[in-house]
């Protein structure tokens, strides 16, 4: 039996280099974002606006992905900021995705940029590991317009890892035998799924490098962190048996949220945010056959606090309203009145593939009428996804400020409504 081979392929800073790769190759534009200090970043005047992805020189003013974009801008006044444009992206990763199946068609993709190839049995058609990474990442480069890195070991985790040392545009292997040298001294903050505060649970036990991390007691590690603990001792000695996927696993629920542009402090504007997320809630359950019977809403403060509440419908439903109104309930029971709020998010969970309702006799609602609102919920659907989101809307957003749809996916990828982007840029 062949030994397995997998790649992890990374598009580096994918957002960026998209952008920059479309600007040249088909808008015929001569400055190239990768040249100087760039970045993709939101609307300066929203919270939105942290950086989402950088250039290489950025990167030498100390530029890093997620601060603000108004400190960024004090480090380097001159620095080209762009609006980041999702349709481009959504596009782009297709293309990627299609090329990588070209070599092998076990791919999983992580992300929108990201993605794990089984290249195992594939020598004879692509030559050694390597040498068919290298030819990976020159089509890609050719073809579409951007670098990657490529991580190549025996499983997903090594590969992964390997695929984070060095960029850009390089390859990289990280197999069982190369770990003492390559992997055990890196910080053990880099490694996959240890955040800052699991770092410093481990500093504390005198754990500072992956290798400190896989030489210690197990047994001990489980004790202090959990189960988690026991995970990361795994990773750190190179263990992962986690197969390449290719078709993504099932939702467990559906859920959206979103950052409003001002601190909301009225019921009615609440309300008109938690409408905005079950419409778009609503719409992904629908349009994947899903119903769920329990319902919960996610607030965050304007000083980052988490409150959240959920309830058990009587039965599964994907209606839009009858979202809505658990939301608004869960809302009203959650919120003090008072507390300004700065993220709002609605979940839907306990998925049925069928719908059924358990009718309440005081409720005032007929089989007939259920039955009414689904059909209507699936012809806005329907319109919507012909003609776009916008084609039609509840009066409730008439004169608004607030999006009738929020939370979650870009436009472009709710809808499907995508400008045309050609394959070579």
């Amino acid at each position: 039996m062949a030994e397995r081979v997998i790649f992890h392929v990374d598009a580096n800073s994918a957002f960026l280099s998209w952008s920059a790769a479309y600007r040249v190759k088909v808008l015929g534009e001569e400055q190239d974002l990768r040249d100087v200090p760039s970045v993709v970043a939101g609307d300066k005047e929203s919270r939105h606006s942290i950086i989402l992805a950088k250039s290489t020189p950025a990167k030498k003013y100390g530029i890093h992905t997620g601060e603000p974009l108004f400190q960024a801008l004090e480090k380097c006044p001159e620095l080209v900021v762009i609006p980041p444009d999702y349709a481009l992206y959504v596009q782009a990763s297709r293309h990627f995705v299609d090329l990588l199946r070209e070599f092998s068609p076990a791919v999983e993709q992580y992300s929108i940029d990201e993605a794990w190839v089984d290249m195992t049995g594939t020598e004879r058609l692509w030559g050694a590991p390597r040498l068919a990474a290298e030819r990976m990442r020159q089509r890609i480069w050719e073809e579409l317009g951007f670098t990657v890195n490529v991580g190549i070991s025996s499983n997903k985790l090594l590969a992964k890892m390997a695929g984070d040392f060095e960029k850009p545009n390089k390859v990289h292997t990280l197999f069982p035998e190369e770990m003492e040298t390559k992997f055990w001294p890196l910080p053990v903050r880099d490694l996959f799924l240890v955040g800052a505060a699991t770092e410093r649970k481990l500093k504390m036990l005198g754990i500072y490098t992956i290798g400190d991390l896989a030489k210690a007691d197990g047994k001990l590690l489980r004790k202090r962190l959990g189960k988690h603990g026991e995970t990361i001792w795994h990773f750190a000695n190179g263990r992962n048996a986690d197969a390449v996927t290719p078709e993504p696993a099932e939702n467990k629920g559906y859920g959206n949220s979103t950052t409003t542009a001002t601190d909301v402090t009225a019921v009615e504007q609440a309300r008109q945010v938690l409408l905005s997320l079950c419409e778009t809630v609503g719409m992904r359950l629908r349009r994947d056959g899903k119903c769920g019977s329990c319902v919960s809403i996610h607030l965050r403060t304007n000083e980052f606090q988490h409150v959240s509440h959920q309830c058990v419908l009587h039965g599964a439903t994907n209606i839009t309203t009858e979202l809505f109104e658990a939301a608004c309930r869960l809302f009203d029971e959650a919120w003090d009145g008072v507390t300004p709020l700065r993220q709002l998010g609605v979940q839907v969970t306990r998925l049925s593939g069928e719908p059924y309702q358990q009718f309440d006799f005081f409720s005032g609602l007929t089989p007939q009428q259920f039955e009414r609102k689904l059909r209507l919920d699936e012809t806005v659907d329907a319109l919507r996804d012909k003609y776009g989101e916008d084609i039609i809307r509840r009066a409730k957003f008439a004169g608004g400020s607030e999006p009738h749809m929020a939370g979650g996916l870009s436009k472009e990828r709710r809808t499907g409504v995508t400008k045309p982007v050609p394959k070579e840029f």
